[in-house]
């Protein structure tokens, strides 16, 4: 197979090389990235040796000279989201830290140095003993790592203390009893390249190799275990055996200075024990050639963690043989006649006789017997990968080559990765799905490390973002020019964190409240988080799932969507919905920096009528602190709303939709046919992001008052709303003020029939909503009332234009479901107002 493959033309040498976009590559294949949470030894190489929970000591900001413990509640690369012990649940003095310039301090560094612990002002009332206090939340407590609060190691990311120059061991493939010493050459995100030691220049014999691998270690590994420290085979003979003692003593006296911290590799898979036998027959996936299935057997069984497969080769005249090391876990092992469950090919031995290959003669003919099926990991299909998605993944035949990887086929936990760009084509390789030769889409432009591009690249050039109105198809653009999200971060973006990953995870918090555009069913089926990696990437799958867990996608695109005219603050994301059969493209503005995901996400939630909490870079784990349980969607416009009159519930931060005239359209791509959401123009009405209630409320409401429009103006505006509604329902006269009942004086339509009441509608709950319906020839519609849980006081708000804009119905069914809600309105003055 080598061969073959050596003998085919370099594909890539007449590719120009030209500037790879993602977003462009996925939008014109129509295709969607593997999902970041199915790539968790990139997860991992990304944590920053701190964790939640940990606590710490950190001076107190209003007197330095004082401090006081505080609790990790989030960590963010060298960023810390710290809360003082003593504030509970409550998140209003939660603070962003940095760990290269913040007073921090493990637990006890205060008493060691003659510091003052000091309970700060805005707790003292909360913890009259002190020392009661602290005895009592530090049993038991994680003191957050001294060395990376300290010294040399200070705000450094674990992984970035396996810097060139670093010294590891290497199992020997080939011989699992054996290790060499290895020199780090290179570190792109937790992918080492590595040489073997003593071989200074030479790079012959140079491997890429994730830093959690197995067969990786630190120094000192090896006599600790009762390994030997040999150089592998192929590189013995280039030295005499003198050499490489002095090379081993040499090692030693540089121990220090070049060694790595141990608790790097806490994370790395725990090998197990096997219980394979020397013998036995099974089908596997040559590491160094994974492009095929064939039947192998175990050469060697080492001790109870090692054995040695051989892939099988019945030609007399064969000089080598393909054997390497395993473990229990190792992946591309398999049972007899896996691959005939599966309906896969799998490769006769060369030299087998005959062109089928069949396990029983093959078994009888070489008296051996088949590995059981109790030897073999339990495979899982739980990993979030489906057929088509992309990713990117290392060239096998070419480890220095990361590609373009397409999933063209999936079973249990392998998928099968056809590779584009690669300089000499290569057959679909079979991949485990915990595999570290496989990264998320956008891996290597936050590691600075070239993407192999495929063969026809896509340039990456200013292009039109285009915003229209679905039903007449009317355009209006402008240009933006892409370089925006390759070029440096400026001044504002003070925050640059491990060269470029810097968001933290964001979390769905299930169980919050999801307002009116979201459906909970669709919210509780989404990942319980997203990330870590690079912010824009991040946030920008956060909000594909939100708007795929709409009632309608294309409502909250529209939502989400930047203002044609606003003031670019972060980076511009074309975000797509569908909806009815209609594509819908958007322009979403994400921030770039860590330091500003959680206000991101706070406003961003906000916008959609959620609680705050709903996601964000903060774990809800039992109670949410807006208490946003006790919350329905009226109840939620109750509390965080602003009075408008144009629809019910939009929270803080919430904007005037303003009438905008229609711009011609421009020439239509002819390629293919999208759909654009139309987004009307906002007034630039100051914006409070801060829930009513809480104790910024009224001083946010009180600053507002200054930048507000005037009142002449505020009375133009809603003379014109009112204008507009008049004219849109002619003959209809529902109260348009949706913030509180209608009063009797504004029921104009004929009520055929009187309704008694049993009971207050204010007090109505969903279900007696449902049950009211059900009474009436609205009964069908019920459903939607149930779904969007619409209770008796959201019942008394609902109006005409609300009835057909958020439940999608026709003119004919919405005035006879309006007719009901009228009547028990009128009810409710007549039997209840006083």
């Amino acid at each position: 197979l080598n061969r073959c493959l050596a003998s085919l033309p370099d594909a890539g040498s007449s590719v120009e090389e030209m500037e790879f976009n993602w977003d462009e590559y996925l939008e014109d294949t129509g295709a969607t990235a593997a999902p970041h949470g199915s790539f968790k030894h990139v997860d991992t190489s990304l944590q920053n040796g701190f964790a939640p929970g940990m606590k710490l000591e950190v001076a107190v900001k209003s007197d330095q000279n004082t401090y006081w413990v505080a609790t990790i509640i989030t960590t963010c690369g060298q960023l810390l989201l710290l809360r003082y012990d003593g504030y509970g649940e409550d998140r209003k003095a939660d603070f962003w830290c940095d760990i290269m310039t913040a007073d921090l301090h493990p637990i006890g560094w205060c008493e060691q140095n003659k510091k003052i612990l000091k309970v700060p002002e805005g707790i003292k009332d909360k913890i009259p003993d002190q020392e009661e206090f602290l005895q009592r939340v530090l049993k038991g407590a994680c003191s957050a790592p001294a060395n990376l609060l300290e010294g040399l190691h200070r705000g450094k990311n674990p992984l970035d203390l396996i810097a060139p120059g670093s010294r590891l061991e290497l199992q020997n493939i080939r011989d699992s009893l054996e290790a060499w010493i290895v020199n780090v050459i290179d570190n792109v995100g937790g992918r080492l390249k590595l040489r073997y030691e003593g071989l200074e220049d030479c790079d012959k014999f140079d491997q890429w190799i994730f830093y959690l691998d197995p067969f990786l270690h630190q120094v000192g590994w090896a006599a600790q275990h009762g390994y030997s420290l040999q150089p592998p085979l192929a590189i013995r003979s280039l030295k005499s055996e003198a050499d490489w003692q002095e090379i081993l003593k040499k090692v030693k006296e540089e121990e220090e200075e070049s060694s790595v911290p141990t608790d790097l590799f806490k994370d790395k898979p725990v090998i197990g024990v096997h219980s394979f036998s020397e013998g036995m027959k099974l089908e596997a996936v040559d590491p160094m050639a994974p492009f095929v299935i064939s039947p192998a057997t175990v050469c060697k069984v080492f001790n109870e963690k090692y054995f040695m497969i051989e892939i099988d080769d019945l030609r007399p005249e064969r000089t080598t043989s393909q054997s390497y090391v395993c473990h229990v876990n190792s992946a591309g092992i398999f049972p007899v006649q896996w691959s005939l469950k599966n309906g896969l090919h799998l490769s006769a031995p060369p030299g087998y006789p005959g062109q089928d290959f069949d396990w029983a003669d093959y078994l009888k003919q070489c008296g051996a017997e088949a590995a059981p099926q109790s030897c073999f990991p339990s495979l899982t299909s739980d990993h979030g990968f489906k057929e088509n998605m992309k990713l990117e993944a290392v060239n096998p035949v070419d480890p220095e080559e990361v590609c373009i990887a397409t999933v063209t086929k999936l079973k249990d936990s392998y998928l099968w990765l056809q590779l584009e760009g690669s300089k000499k084509p290569v057959p679909d390789c079979i991949v485990s799905v915990e595999s570290m030769n496989v990264f998320p889409v956008g891996w290597c432009e936050t590691n600075g490390y070239q993407l192999r591009p495929p063969r026809k690249a896509i340039v990456n050039k200013q292009k039109k973002i285009a915003v229209v109105q679905p039903e007449k198809q009317i355009l209006s653009s402008r240009t933006v020019h892409d370089g925006l999200k390759n070029q440096e971060l400026n001044s504002s973006d003070s925050v640059v964190i491990n060269g470029k990953y810097c968001c933290p995870k964001i979390y769905f918090n299930h169980r919050c409240f999801s307002g009116p555009y979201l459906n909970k069913g669709r919210i509780a089926e989404l990942p319980q988080s997203v990330g870590p990696g690079n912010c824009v990437l991040v946030l920008k799958e956060v909000l594909t799932l939100l708007i795929n867990a709409a009632y309608k996608p294309s409502r909250v695109l529209r939502e989400l969507q930047l203002d044609e005219e606003a003031a670019w603050h972060g980076h511009g994301e074309t975000l797509k919905a569908k909806y009815k059969g209609k594509s819908y493209r958007a322009t979403v503005e994400v921030v770039r920096t860590a330091d500003r995901v959680a206000d991101f996400c706070r406003k961003t939630c906000i916008k959609l009528e959620c609680c705050p909490n709903l996601f964000g870079p903060q774990m809800v784990l039992d109670k949410c602190s807006e208490n946003c349980s006790v919350l329905t969607k009226t109840k939620y416009t109750h509390y965080y709303g602003k009075r408008k009159n144009k629809r019910i519930g939009r929270p803080p931060g919430g904007h005037s939709n303003l009438e905008v005239a229609i711009k011609k359209p421009n020439k239509r791509r002819k390629r293919r046919k999208h759909f654009f959401v139309h987004k009307k123009k906002r007034s630039s009405a100051s914006v409070d992001n801060t829930p009513a209630g809480s104790p910024q409320s009224e001083v946010s409401e009180k600053k507002s008052l200054s930048s507000s429009p005037t009142q002449s103006e505020r009375s133009h505006s809603l003379a014109q709303d009112r204008d507009k509604r008049k004219r849109k329902l002619r003959t209809f006269s529902f109260s348009d003020d949706e913030n509180k009942p209608p009063s009797p004086k504004d029921i104009k339509m004929e009520v055929a029939e009187k309704l008694q009441l049993d009971s207050n509608p204010l007090e109505w709950s969903v279900a007696d909503v449902v049950r009211f319906l059900k009474s009436t020839d609205c009964a069908p519609l019920a459903r939607i009332f149930l779904d969007q849980e619409i209770d008796g006081q959201a019942l008394l708000l609902l109006t005409l234009p609300t009835v057909q804009e958020c439940m999608d119905l026709k003119l004919g069914p919405a005035i006879k479901l309006c007719h009901h809600i009228e009547r028990v309105k009128l009810a409710f003055y007549q039997q209840f107002a006083n």
